[in-house]
This record gives structure tokens, C-alpha cells and sequence, in this order.
């Protein structure tokens, strides 16, 4: 008898499920067997944005940075929730950078937004989180990296599927470890969040091993970050400011302001691998992702939006995704309902990287591998093989439950 591929049965098995729920749910459902309206769960979004510059114009964030994930998310709840008398929708808010948050938030959330998803500094998440929580609306944190927004800032009412600095670098430093490269320079920009980075980068030095060698600030002067003449002056400047280094294996960049860390690859004094902020960069999604059906939702993501998937995308993707599966789920569309199962053991969500992710309890921070890639294509992802955890591998990456300082 011929062996039926374990991938068809796979799939048949899911088959199976939609159609059980379907039926299930076809003579269940109030909107399918009374023609009433179905129960609408609206998400907003909300963000900070204006055009930004980059070292590369390939790396400038493109205008619906996060807001096409949320869409095409959006879509894919609503084809599960046409069966079960679920209708999803999305309202979109942008502000300019330093402007006030908490009115556009009041609107948003007097239009009937029960969720909101956010892409804002630290201090406006903070804002918003504090000023729906009495109302019971949820905030998913799909951008900012701050670890204090998940420890001593953590709010009950926020979930993050954005990964912390910390995750990063646990991530980045475990591959240099599994590497055998423990010798690193760290070379960190003047910038809040470059520092916040560089502390990150120091912790997994600490937490894994590794070794740095030396650190040097790169101060930002606000010269122009791309002019006609500016190649040949960093071709010859580069070159200068890492020469008094010591021996290492990997230069780290802790640039995440975009002044420096894209001029270090390949203009060093001594030819060394860079990684961190420019090189090999780690991450919560890599545009060139194919692994664990990574395909599927890129090609899907591109033809209805024309580009590829970035990590914020895949953010905003996750967090509107998590409220459908919850929804899905306990079939129901009421916040705190919906917010207790995401909490709960009972939840996961399927996100193309290799198994399903959940949110840590302590912090309600999403669980999830960490890319390293360089600009066109995924190098590896950590948690790096032999790195083990008696909860989850994910938790290696990070504040685990016995460091954390969330209270809520």
C-alpha cells in the first residue's frame, strides 16, 4: 500500500476542522440562520508617522510601514469570520511624530475601536495604554522595542507582539556565540534609542558569553547623512575610526537612529563581519522569509499590497491576527472576553515562523524566533541550536519570568 505524504493528510485534517466549524456554526450562528448582522469588532490603528531618511533609499520605510500587515490581516479574519457571523474592520489614524496622541485615541475609541493597535514612542504607548484601559480597550504594541514598556512601564491592558531590544540581541548573540566568534567591538550611536541597543547588546554579552573588547561612541554631529561627496569622505573616515581597535571577531552596531551603522560594512580597519544595526541585523520578520509557509504569505501580502513583507507588517499582521483567533476561538467579540483568552494557555497563533506563538504571562510579550539577515536573505534564526529552556526555547530570548521586574 502507497504511504499518503504527511503533508496532504496535513492538510486534509485542517479541511476537515473548517468544514466541521462551518457546519457547526451554519446552524449555530445568528447571522447565518437569522440573516442578522453579524457582531463587528473594530480595530483601530493608530500612528505616528512623516517620511523618513535613511543611509540607504533602500532602507527608507515605505508609507503604510505596518498598516498593510493590519489590512491584510484584517482580510484573512474575515474569511474565517463570514462563517461564524464575525466582521472585522480596521480604522486607520496617522499623527505627525511629537504630536498629541490621546485625542486622535479618544476619537478613535468614541468610533468604536475596541482594539488599537500602535506605532508610537514609548511614552505615547504609555499614554493611550493608561487612558483606554478603564474602558477596557486593548492596546497591541506593534512597533517600539523598549524594554521598560514590558517591565517596570508594563501596562495590563497592552500586549506586544513588537520584539524588545533585549530579544534582539539575545538573538544576534547567540548565533555569534554558536558562531565561535566571542570578541566583539561595540560601537554605539548618541542617540536615546542607540543607547538603549548598545545596554541590550551589553546584557547578552553578559548572559551568553561573549566578550567585548571595547567599546566607542560615534557622536552625531547632524551633518547631512547622504551628499554627492559623502561615499569618498566615509571611504577614507571609516577606515580612521576603527583602526586603534583591538583584536576581535564582529563589530557591533548600535545605530538605530540610521547615522552610521550602514557606512561599517566593508570600510572597517581590519575586515570583520558587522552585525546589530547595519550587516547582519536581527529581527522579528526578513522580507525574504520562505521557511514554515513563509511563502504563502508573502506572495499573498504582495499581490495585494505590491511589495514585500517587513518586520512592523508582520507586527501589526500578528496583533490583528491574534484578536481574530481569539475571536475565532471562544466565538465572541467582547474585548475582555477576547483578552482573557489571549492570556490564557489555551491561545496560540500560527505566523509563518516555524511554530505557534504565544504571549508570555508575566509580561504579555509575544513569544517569538528572532531572523538574522543581511539585506537579501535570512542567514539564521535563533533560538540557536543548544540553547534550551524548561518553559520554552522562545524564553531564551529576552526578560525571563524570574528576571522580570512587570507588575501588574
Amino acid at each position: 500500500m502507497r504511504r499518503v505524504p504527511s503533508l496532504f493528510l496535513s492538510f486534509l485534517s485542517v479541511l476537515l476542522l473548517v468544514l466541521n466549524v462551518t457546519h457547526s456554526h451554519a446552524q449555530s450562528s445568528p447571522s447565518a440562520a437569522g440573516g442578522q448582522e453579524p457582531v463587528e469588532i473594530r480595530i483601530g490603528y493608530l500612528r505616528a508617522y512623516e517620511p523618513q531618511l535613511a543611509l540607504s533609499v533602500l532602507d527608507i520605510p515605505p508609507p503604510d510601514n505596518g498598516v498593510a500587515g493590519a489590512r491584510v490581516a484584517i482580510d484573512d479574519n474575515n474569511t474565517t469570520g463570514s462563517f461564524l457571523g464575525q466582521k472585522f474592520t480596521l480604522d486607520v489614524v496617522e499623527i505627525k511624530p511629537g504630536d498629541d496622541a490621546l485625542e486622535p485615541f479618544r476619537q478613535m475609541v468614541a468610533n468604536g475601536a475596541q482594539f488599537v493597535l500602535v506605532d508610537l514612542p514609548a511614552d505615547q504607548v504609555l499614554a493611550v495604554a493608561d487612558a483606554g484601559r478603564d474602558q477596557g480597550i486593548i492596546i497591541f504594541n506593534v512597533a517600539s522595542r523598549e524594554d521598560s514598556l514590558r517591565e517596570e512601564n508594563c501596562r495590563i491592558n497592552v500586549f506586544h507582539t513588537a520584539p524588545t531590544y533585549s530579544m534582539l540581541a539575545d538573538g544576534l548573540a547567540q548565533y555569534l556565540m554558536w558562531k565561535q566568534w566571542p570578541r566583539w567591538v561595540l560601537i554605539y550611536g548618541s542617540h536615546e534609542a542607540d543607547q538603549l541597543f548598545a545596554e541590550a547588546l551589553r546584557r547578552a554579552a553578559e548572559r551568553f558569553g561573549g566578550n567585548i573588547v571595547a567599546e566607542k561612541l560615534f557622536e552625531d554631529t547632524g551633518t547631512a547623512r547622504r551628499t554627492d561627496t559623502g561615499v569618498t569622505q566615509i571611504q577614507r573616515m571609516m577606515p580612521v575610526f576603527t583602526q586603534d581597535l583591538p583584536e576581535h571577531d564582529v563589530i557591533l552596531a548600535a545605530d538605530e537612529s540610521e547615522v552610521f551603522g550602514g557606512y561599517l560594512p566593508y570600510r572597517t580597519w581590519v575586515p570583520r563581519p558587522v552585525a546589530g544595526s547595519a550587516g547582519l541585523r536581527p529581527s522579528s520578520w526578513h522580507p525574504a522569509s520562505e521557511q514554515w509557509g513563509g511563502t504563502q504569505i508573502q506572495n499573498r501580502f504582495e499581490k495585494t499590497i505590491g511589495r514585500r513583507m517587513n518586520s512592523i507588517d508582520m507586527n501589526a499582521w500578528t496583533a490583528v491576527r491574534s484578536v481574530g483567533e481569539a475571536a475565532t476561538r471562544t466565538q465572541s467579540g467582547d474585548p475582555a472576553k477576547l483578552a482573557d483568552f489571549i492570556r490564557s494557555p489555551e491561545f496560540q497563533v500560527a505566523a509563518f515562523r516555524g511554530q505557534r506563538l504565544t504571549y508570555r504571562k508575566w509580561n504579555q510579550q509575544l513569544r517569538q524566533p528572532v531572523f538574522l539577515g543581511d539585506s537579501s536573505q535570512v542567514v539564521s534564526t535563533s533560538p540557536q541550536e543548544g540553547y534550551l529552556h524548561q518553559v520554552s526555547e522562545l524564553d531564551t530570548l529576552g526578560i525571563d519570568e524570574p528576571e522580570t521586574s512587570c507588575r501588574f
